[in-house]
């Protein structure tokens, strides 16, 4: 059961879309699986922020989550009505839960209930004569997902399982069609539709077809040039640091951004020098005696 967002964020009711997004920020780069490999304490709470942040992030899901209609998985919060599928289902039994995609945790919500249904009389549920009601939910993939196309598999309330093929360069708000899979009815199943939400990123931000990130470069790399590691949504790369680099400048890697309009955007790292967290005398006599000798003045160096 997930705690309270808020509490997971560790940010007050009223806290604003900044303060909120500020707060993710932090906790992201502390909690990140590449920081914390073997920690499965910070895997787990990386997981639970990731949720949190998925859910305040979005307008609509955070005035119902504080509204009380959804709880902090997103789930619709039934009065009067007792389902029949267990834990977790919706009314009916037929429930989501998602058994591979990001941080492996539940991600369907918004569940047609009156599709579902039929609609509700005072007869009671109309039945479906024609073809079955269609599904729908919103499954959260990766930003890699999205980019390098994936399988994600989803687990129905009754045991039922499918595989979702998520197509390379997909994009947010993008619908996949599982023909068959929704609502029985006389003639037919209805389709479930799932609707792909591409989940916020603790290093890349997306502009457009770009991808944006903070390239952290040691004093001597940026000062002698030289190879540093770079992560892309592809993996791991090696760039050229140019000589006398500076806080700033931006490295573009052709073709290692993200999709839009069928074509694929550059991945734009911007370098951040970066002091080690002890400085050694050695550089510390260096700085020293440039201070002394060739005392900085912006524009000049």
């Amino acid at each position: 059961m997930a705690g309270d967002p808020y509490q997971e964020l560790g940010v007050s009711r009223g806290a604003s879309d900044a303060e909120i997004k500020a707060a993710f920020r932090k906790l992201a780069k502390e909690l990140h699986p590449d920081k914390n490999r073997g920690n499965p304490v910070a895997e787990e709470r990386f997981k639970k922020v990731s949720a949190a942040f998925d859910l305040l992030s979005d307008p609509k899901k955070k005035a119902r989550y504080d509204a009380g209609q959804i709880d902090a998985e997103g789930q619709e919060q039934y009065r009067g009505f007792s389902g029949a599928g267990g834990p977790g289902a919706g009314p009916g039994g037929f429930g989501f839960s998602h058994a591979g995609g990001p941080g492996g945790r539940a991600a369907f919500d918004d569940i047609d209930l009156e599709s579902i249904f039929g609609g509700f009389g005072q007869r009671g549920p109309q039945r479906a004569f024609g073809k079955g009601q269609d599904v729908r939910a919103t499954l959260e993939i990766s930003l890699e997902d999205s980019i390098g196309g994936a399988s994600r598999r989803i687990q129905f309330s009754d045991g039922r399982t499918l595989d979702v093929n998520i197509p390379k360069g997909a994009s947010n708000g993008q619908t996949i069609r599982l023909r068959g899979q929704g609502m029985p009815g006389r003639t037919e199943a209805g389709d479930a539709l799932i609707e792909l939400r591409v989940a916020p990123h603790p290093i890349f931000k997306v502009e457009g077809a770009d991808v944006v990130m903070d390239l952290p470069v040691s004093v001597p790399d940026a000062v002698l040039g030289g190879k540093v590691e770079c992560p892309t949504p592809d993996g791991t790369v090696a760039v050229t640091v140019p000589k006398g680099s500076n806080s700033g400048q931006v490295l573009r890697l052709k073709g290692k951004g993200a999709y839009a309009g069928g074509a694929r955007g550059d991945l734009k790292a911007r370098i951040v020098v970066t002091l080690p967290d002890k400085v050694d005398p050695i550089l510390e006599r260096i700085a020293e005696d440039w201070r002394n000798t060739r005392p900085y003045k912006p524009g000049r160096g």
